[in-house]
Protein backbone atom coordinates (compact mmCIF):
# COMPACT_ATOMS: atom_id res chain seq x y z
CA UNK A 1 0.00 0.00 0.00
CA UNK A 2 1.99 2.83 -1.38
CA UNK A 3 1.79 5.97 0.68
CA UNK A 4 0.47 9.58 -1.34
CA UNK A 5 -0.06 12.06 0.67
CA UNK A 6 -0.53 14.74 -1.74
CA UNK A 7 -3.38 16.56 -3.86
CA UNK A 8 -3.67 14.74 -7.09
CA UNK A 9 -3.28 11.34 -5.32
CA UNK A 10 -4.88 8.80 -7.92
CA UNK A 11 -5.98 10.88 -10.46
CA UNK A 12 -5.62 9.32 -13.35
CA UNK A 13 -4.37 12.68 -15.95
CA UNK A 14 -3.86 11.85 -19.50
CA UNK A 15 -1.69 14.50 -21.58
CA UNK A 16 -2.45 15.17 -25.12
CA UNK A 17 0.79 17.40 -25.90
CA UNK A 18 4.08 16.03 -27.53
CA UNK A 19 6.47 18.72 -26.89
CA UNK A 20 7.32 19.50 -23.05
CA UNK A 21 5.39 15.97 -22.18
CA UNK A 22 8.13 14.31 -19.72
CA UNK A 23 8.39 18.07 -17.84
CA UNK A 24 4.85 17.71 -17.24
CA UNK A 25 4.35 14.33 -16.25
CA UNK A 26 7.54 14.80 -13.83
CA UNK A 27 5.78 17.49 -12.06
CA UNK A 28 2.38 15.54 -11.68
CA UNK A 29 3.66 12.30 -10.42
CA UNK A 30 5.81 14.01 -8.03
CA UNK A 31 2.10 15.12 -6.90
CA UNK A 32 0.97 12.14 -6.93
CA UNK A 33 -1.24 11.53 -10.35
CA UNK A 34 -0.89 8.54 -12.90
CA UNK A 35 0.05 10.01 -15.99
CA UNK A 36 -1.07 8.67 -19.07
CA UNK A 37 0.66 9.92 -22.77
CA UNK A 38 -1.39 10.29 -25.66
CA UNK A 39 -0.66 13.11 -28.03
CA UNK A 40 -2.97 14.55 -30.16
CA UNK A 41 -0.55 15.45 -32.33
CA UNK A 42 3.09 15.41 -33.40
CA UNK A 43 5.32 18.47 -33.59
CA UNK A 44 7.35 18.16 -36.98
CA UNK A 45 10.85 20.51 -36.89
CA UNK A 46 12.18 22.49 -39.36
CA UNK A 47 10.05 21.43 -42.42
CA UNK A 48 12.07 22.13 -45.10
CA UNK A 49 15.69 22.86 -43.38
CA UNK A 50 17.07 23.64 -47.34
CA UNK A 51 13.99 26.21 -47.35
CA UNK A 52 14.63 27.44 -43.65
CA UNK A 53 18.28 28.30 -44.42
CA UNK A 54 17.99 29.70 -47.99
CA UNK A 55 14.79 32.27 -46.40
CA UNK A 56 17.71 32.95 -43.22
CA UNK A 57 20.40 33.59 -45.95
CA UNK A 58 17.93 36.30 -47.65
CA UNK A 59 16.90 37.54 -44.56
CA UNK A 60 20.51 38.19 -43.32
CA UNK A 61 21.28 39.99 -46.89
CA UNK A 62 18.20 42.38 -46.58
CA UNK A 63 17.65 42.28 -43.03
CA UNK A 64 14.10 43.59 -42.00
CA UNK A 65 12.85 46.27 -39.35
CA UNK A 66 10.68 44.15 -37.67
CA UNK A 67 10.72 40.05 -36.62
CA UNK A 68 7.48 39.04 -35.15
CA UNK A 69 8.47 35.54 -32.89
CA UNK A 70 4.52 33.41 -33.04
CA UNK A 71 6.03 30.55 -30.96
CA UNK A 72 8.89 29.84 -28.85
CA UNK A 73 9.77 26.42 -29.85
CA UNK A 74 9.89 27.76 -33.45
CA UNK A 75 11.89 30.98 -32.67
CA UNK A 76 14.23 28.71 -31.22
CA UNK A 77 14.42 26.15 -33.65
CA UNK A 78 15.05 28.63 -36.37
CA UNK A 79 17.91 29.74 -34.07
CA UNK A 80 19.46 25.87 -33.84
CA UNK A 81 19.10 25.40 -37.55
CA UNK A 82 20.90 28.93 -38.26
CA UNK A 83 23.33 27.59 -36.08
CA UNK A 84 23.62 24.16 -37.93
CA UNK A 85 24.47 26.00 -40.63
CA UNK A 86 26.85 28.30 -39.15
CA UNK A 87 24.55 31.24 -39.68
CA UNK A 88 23.66 31.65 -35.86
CA UNK A 89 25.82 34.38 -35.78
CA UNK A 90 24.72 36.96 -38.08
CA UNK A 91 21.11 36.08 -37.76
CA UNK A 92 21.53 37.09 -34.56
CA UNK A 93 23.28 40.25 -35.48
CA UNK A 94 20.08 40.92 -37.69
CA UNK A 95 17.75 40.22 -35.19
CA UNK A 96 19.36 42.57 -32.40
CA UNK A 97 18.89 45.39 -35.19
CA UNK A 98 15.62 45.13 -35.34
CA UNK A 99 12.23 45.76 -33.53
CA UNK A 100 11.33 42.26 -31.73
CA UNK A 101 7.48 41.45 -31.32
CA UNK A 102 6.76 38.13 -29.20
CA UNK A 103 3.24 36.82 -29.23
CA UNK A 104 3.41 36.18 -25.66
CA UNK A 105 5.52 35.35 -23.25
CA UNK A 106 6.52 32.10 -24.44
CA UNK A 107 8.21 33.83 -27.49
CA UNK A 108 9.51 36.23 -25.58
CA UNK A 109 11.54 33.53 -23.20
CA UNK A 110 12.86 32.13 -26.54
CA UNK A 111 14.04 35.49 -27.53
CA UNK A 112 15.94 36.20 -24.46
CA UNK A 113 17.11 32.80 -24.03
CA UNK A 114 18.98 33.99 -27.46
CA UNK A 115 20.76 36.84 -25.79
CA UNK A 116 17.90 39.09 -27.23
CA UNK A 117 15.14 41.39 -26.13
CA UNK A 118 11.45 41.93 -27.09
CA UNK A 119 10.47 45.44 -27.85
CA UNK A 120 6.74 44.37 -27.05
CA UNK A 121 4.75 41.65 -26.36
CA UNK A 122 1.19 40.22 -26.88
CA UNK A 123 0.24 39.46 -23.57
CA UNK A 124 -3.21 37.63 -24.92
CA UNK A 125 -1.22 35.58 -26.77
CA UNK A 126 -3.33 36.27 -29.72
CA UNK A 127 -1.92 37.14 -33.43
CA UNK A 128 -5.00 39.09 -33.60
CA UNK A 129 -3.66 41.38 -30.44
CA UNK A 130 -0.21 41.59 -31.93
CA UNK A 131 -1.63 42.40 -35.76
CA UNK A 132 -3.41 45.35 -34.85
CA UNK A 133 -0.24 46.99 -32.51
CA UNK A 134 1.61 47.17 -35.18
CA UNK A 135 -0.89 47.95 -37.54
CA UNK A 136 -1.74 50.82 -35.40
CA UNK A 137 2.20 52.02 -34.96
CA UNK A 138 1.74 51.91 -39.54
CA UNK A 139 3.72 48.83 -40.84
CA UNK A 140 3.84 51.04 -44.53
CA UNK A 141 7.75 50.69 -45.95
CA UNK A 142 8.78 47.96 -43.47
CA UNK A 143 10.40 45.01 -43.70
CA UNK A 144 8.85 42.55 -41.04
CA UNK A 145 9.81 39.05 -41.10
CA UNK A 146 6.74 36.32 -39.40
CA UNK A 147 8.28 33.37 -37.94
CA UNK A 148 5.29 31.37 -38.00
CA UNK A 149 3.92 28.46 -36.00
CA UNK A 150 2.59 25.06 -36.96
CA UNK A 151 -0.62 26.12 -37.57
CA UNK A 152 0.52 29.03 -40.69
CA UNK A 153 0.59 32.74 -40.63
CA UNK A 154 -3.13 33.49 -38.64
CA UNK A 155 -3.50 36.02 -41.59
CA UNK A 156 -0.22 38.30 -40.05
CA UNK A 157 1.26 38.11 -43.72
CA UNK A 158 -1.65 39.30 -45.19
CA UNK A 159 -2.34 42.14 -42.82
CA UNK A 160 0.91 43.17 -43.42
CA UNK A 161 0.83 43.16 -47.18
CA UNK A 162 -2.14 44.81 -47.27
CA UNK A 163 -0.79 47.36 -44.92
CA UNK A 164 2.03 48.28 -47.38
CA UNK A 165 4.79 46.21 -45.98
CA UNK A 166 7.46 43.62 -47.15
CA UNK A 167 6.88 40.29 -45.59
CA UNK A 168 8.91 37.51 -45.18
CA UNK A 169 7.78 34.06 -44.16
CA UNK A 170 9.96 31.40 -42.24
CA UNK A 171 8.05 28.21 -41.54
CA UNK A 172 9.90 26.77 -38.39
CA UNK A 173 8.21 23.84 -37.59
CA UNK A 174 4.49 21.94 -38.05
CA UNK A 175 2.05 19.87 -36.92
CA UNK A 176 1.72 16.14 -37.96
CA UNK A 177 -0.41 13.23 -37.04
CA UNK A 178 -0.25 12.00 -33.56
CA UNK A 179 2.76 8.98 -33.14
CA UNK A 180 0.73 6.69 -31.63
CA UNK A 181 -2.97 7.01 -33.04
CA UNK A 182 -3.66 3.93 -31.16
CA UNK A 183 -2.96 6.08 -27.54
CA UNK A 184 -4.97 9.43 -28.91
CA UNK A 185 -8.27 6.73 -29.47
CA UNK A 186 -8.06 4.81 -26.45
CA UNK A 187 -7.75 7.30 -24.04
CA UNK A 188 -10.21 9.59 -26.08
CA UNK A 189 -13.17 6.39 -25.40
CA UNK A 190 -10.92 6.22 -21.88
CA UNK A 191 -12.17 9.80 -20.71
CA UNK A 192 -15.65 9.36 -22.00
CA UNK A 193 -16.06 6.25 -20.16
CA UNK A 194 -15.09 7.60 -16.98
CA UNK A 195 -11.59 5.68 -16.62
CA UNK A 196 -9.91 9.49 -16.43
CA UNK A 197 -9.55 12.21 -14.33
CA UNK A 198 -8.43 14.87 -16.24
CA UNK A 199 -7.13 15.90 -19.54
CA UNK A 200 -4.39 18.05 -19.91
CA UNK A 201 -3.95 20.25 -23.16
CA UNK A 202 -1.05 22.97 -23.57
CA UNK A 203 -1.54 23.99 -27.64
CA UNK A 204 -5.00 25.23 -29.48
CA UNK A 205 -3.68 22.50 -32.48
CA UNK A 206 -3.43 20.17 -29.84
CA UNK A 207 -7.08 20.67 -28.51
CA UNK A 208 -8.22 20.91 -31.67
CA UNK A 209 -7.32 17.52 -33.22
CA UNK A 210 -8.33 16.32 -29.92
CA UNK A 211 -11.46 17.34 -30.90
CA UNK A 212 -11.40 15.79 -34.15
CA UNK A 213 -11.02 12.16 -32.48
CA UNK A 214 -13.44 12.90 -29.51
CA UNK A 215 -16.47 13.49 -32.78
CA UNK A 216 -14.77 10.38 -34.86
CA UNK A 217 -15.50 8.58 -31.85
CA UNK A 218 -18.93 9.51 -31.05
CA UNK A 219 -18.68 10.60 -27.57
CA UNK A 220 -18.86 13.86 -27.17
CA UNK A 221 -22.11 14.79 -25.56
CA UNK A 222 -20.57 11.34 -22.53
CA UNK A 223 -17.26 13.45 -22.20
CA UNK A 224 -19.79 16.99 -22.21
CA UNK A 225 -21.85 15.02 -19.25
CA UNK A 226 -18.61 13.71 -17.44
CA UNK A 227 -17.45 17.54 -17.85
CA UNK A 228 -20.12 18.92 -16.68
CA UNK A 229 -20.89 16.55 -13.49
CA UNK A 230 -17.46 17.33 -12.30
CA UNK A 231 -15.92 13.94 -12.87
CA UNK A 232 -13.70 15.25 -15.66
CA UNK A 233 -11.42 18.16 -15.70
CA UNK A 234 -10.55 19.45 -19.56
CA UNK A 235 -7.45 22.04 -17.94
CA UNK A 236 -5.77 23.92 -20.97
CA UNK A 237 -2.39 26.30 -20.13
CA UNK A 238 -4.25 29.32 -21.28
CA UNK A 239 -7.82 30.80 -23.02
CA UNK A 240 -5.99 30.38 -26.95
CA UNK A 241 -5.28 27.01 -25.95
CA UNK A 242 -8.90 26.38 -24.57
CA UNK A 243 -10.65 27.87 -27.30
CA UNK A 244 -11.63 24.98 -29.46
CA UNK A 245 -13.17 23.21 -26.22
CA UNK A 246 -14.94 26.56 -25.46
CA UNK A 247 -16.54 26.56 -28.94
CA UNK A 248 -17.11 23.12 -28.28
CA UNK A 249 -19.26 23.97 -25.07
CA UNK A 250 -16.72 21.84 -22.97
CA UNK A 251 -16.16 23.84 -19.51
CA UNK A 252 -12.31 23.93 -18.91
CA UNK A 253 -9.85 25.21 -15.95
CA UNK A 254 -6.77 27.71 -16.80
CA UNK A 255 -4.16 29.22 -14.95
CA UNK A 256 -3.91 32.96 -14.90
CA UNK A 257 0.10 32.44 -16.55
CA UNK A 258 0.29 30.66 -19.36
CA UNK A 259 2.84 28.45 -17.64
CA UNK A 260 3.24 24.87 -17.08
CA UNK A 261 4.23 25.49 -13.69
CA UNK A 262 0.95 27.61 -13.91
CA UNK A 263 -0.94 24.86 -14.57
CA UNK A 264 0.55 22.56 -12.47
CA UNK A 265 -0.48 24.87 -9.46
CA UNK A 266 -3.98 25.22 -10.99
CA UNK A 267 -4.60 21.40 -10.93
CA UNK A 268 -3.27 21.08 -7.31
CA UNK A 269 -5.33 23.82 -6.37
CA UNK A 270 -8.91 22.42 -8.23
CA UNK A 271 -8.13 19.26 -6.42
CA UNK A 272 -7.43 20.93 -3.06
CA UNK A 273 -10.57 22.88 -3.60
CA UNK A 274 -12.85 20.61 -4.99
CA UNK A 275 -12.57 16.99 -3.98
CA UNK A 276 -15.07 15.59 -1.85
CA UNK A 277 -13.91 13.25 0.97
CA UNK A 278 -15.96 10.73 2.77
CA UNK A 279 -15.06 11.04 6.81
CA UNK A 280 -14.57 7.69 7.81
CA UNK A 281 -13.11 6.22 11.03
CA UNK A 282 -9.62 5.09 8.72
CA UNK A 283 -9.96 8.39 7.25
CA UNK A 284 -10.97 10.74 4.62
CA UNK A 285 -11.82 8.57 1.83
CA UNK A 286 -11.58 10.05 -1.64
CA UNK A 287 -12.77 8.33 -4.92
CA UNK A 288 -11.08 8.71 -8.24
CA UNK A 289 -11.93 7.45 -11.88
CA UNK A 290 -9.72 3.97 -11.29
CA UNK A 291 -8.27 4.11 -7.91
CA UNK A 292 -9.73 5.17 -4.03
CA UNK A 293 -7.59 7.56 -1.71
CA UNK A 294 -7.99 6.50 2.18
CA UNK A 295 -6.48 8.86 4.29
CA UNK A 296 -3.79 9.69 1.84
CA UNK A 297 -3.08 6.30 0.66
CA UNK A 298 -3.68 5.02 -2.79
CA UNK A 299 -5.30 1.49 -1.88
CA UNK A 300 -4.05 -1.74 -3.91
CA UNK A 301 -7.91 -2.85 -4.89
CA UNK A 302 -8.75 -5.18 -7.41
CA UNK A 303 -11.09 -3.61 -9.90
CA UNK A 304 -14.22 -5.95 -8.60
CA UNK A 305 -13.17 -4.16 -4.68
CA UNK A 306 -12.79 -0.68 -6.29
CA UNK A 307 -16.46 -1.13 -7.65
CA UNK A 308 -17.90 -2.12 -4.25
CA UNK A 309 -15.93 0.82 -2.75
CA UNK A 310 -17.84 2.80 -5.17
CA UNK A 311 -21.29 1.62 -4.68
CA UNK A 312 -20.70 2.05 -1.05
CA UNK A 313 -19.41 5.36 -1.03
CA UNK A 314 -21.97 6.35 -3.45
CA UNK A 315 -24.42 4.88 -0.91
CA UNK A 316 -23.48 7.18 1.58
CA UNK A 317 -23.53 4.75 4.47
CA UNK A 318 -26.94 3.21 3.70
CA UNK A 319 -27.22 -0.22 3.57
CA UNK A 320 -26.47 -2.33 0.49
CA UNK A 321 -28.21 -5.57 0.35
CA UNK A 322 -25.81 -9.06 -0.53
CA UNK A 323 -27.91 -9.15 -3.64
CA UNK A 324 -27.00 -5.43 -4.51
CA UNK A 325 -23.41 -6.50 -3.95
CA UNK A 326 -23.40 -9.06 -5.89
CA UNK A 327 -24.18 -7.69 -8.61
CA UNK A 328 -20.99 -5.97 -8.83
CA UNK A 329 -19.08 -9.29 -8.66
CA UNK A 330 -18.23 -11.07 -12.01
CA UNK A 331 -18.97 -14.12 -13.79
CA UNK A 332 -21.56 -16.40 -11.76
CA UNK A 333 -19.28 -15.40 -8.44
CA UNK A 334 -22.35 -13.66 -6.97
CA UNK A 335 -23.36 -15.98 -3.81
CA UNK A 336 -23.81 -14.77 -0.47
CA UNK A 337 -20.61 -16.31 0.70
CA UNK A 338 -18.65 -14.76 -2.64
CA UNK A 339 -19.51 -11.25 -1.66
CA UNK A 340 -18.55 -12.01 2.22
CA UNK A 341 -15.33 -12.98 0.77
CA UNK A 342 -15.05 -9.94 -1.57
CA UNK A 343 -16.07 -7.76 1.42
CA UNK A 344 -13.27 -9.22 3.51
CA UNK A 345 -10.48 -8.49 0.78
CA UNK A 346 -11.61 -4.92 0.63
CA UNK A 347 -10.84 -4.38 4.09
CA UNK A 348 -7.45 -6.22 3.82
CA UNK A 349 -6.57 -3.96 1.21
CA UNK A 350 -7.85 -0.33 2.66
CA UNK A 351 -6.02 -1.43 5.62
CA UNK A 352 -8.77 -1.03 7.82
CA UNK A 353 -11.70 -3.50 8.89
CA UNK A 354 -13.85 -0.46 9.79
CA UNK A 355 -13.66 0.99 6.74
CA UNK A 356 -17.15 -1.57 5.93
CA UNK A 357 -19.57 -2.50 8.52
CA UNK A 358 -21.44 -5.22 8.59
CA UNK A 359 -25.30 -4.90 8.80
CA UNK A 360 -26.62 -7.81 10.38
CA UNK A 361 -29.36 -9.56 8.09
CA UNK A 362 -29.35 -6.77 6.17
CA UNK A 363 -25.93 -6.31 3.95
CA UNK A 364 -23.19 -3.83 4.31
CA UNK A 365 -22.24 -0.03 4.61
CA UNK A 366 -19.39 1.95 4.10
CA UNK A 367 -18.84 3.49 7.70
CA UNK A 368 -19.43 7.40 7.62
CA UNK A 369 -19.15 9.63 10.32
CA UNK A 370 -19.93 12.92 11.01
Amino acid sequence: MSHIGEPLAGCVMVITADRRKRELASALERRGAIVQHAAAISTIPHLDDERLIADTRALIAAPPDVVVATTGIGFRGWVEAADAAGLADDLLAVLGAARLIARGPKARGAIQAAGLEADWVAESETAAELRDYLLAEGVAGLRIAVQHHGNGSDGLDEAFTAAGAEVQSLLIYGWGEPLDPAAHARWIEAAAAGEADAVLFTSAPGAEAWLQGVRSAGVLDALRARVDAGDLLLAAVGPVTAAPLVRAGLRTCQPERWRLGALVRELVKHYSENTVAITTPAGPLVMRATAAVLDGRVLPLTPTGLEILRALAKAGGNVLTRDQLGDLLPGAQAGPHAVEAAINRLRENSGSRELVKTVVKRGYALAVTA
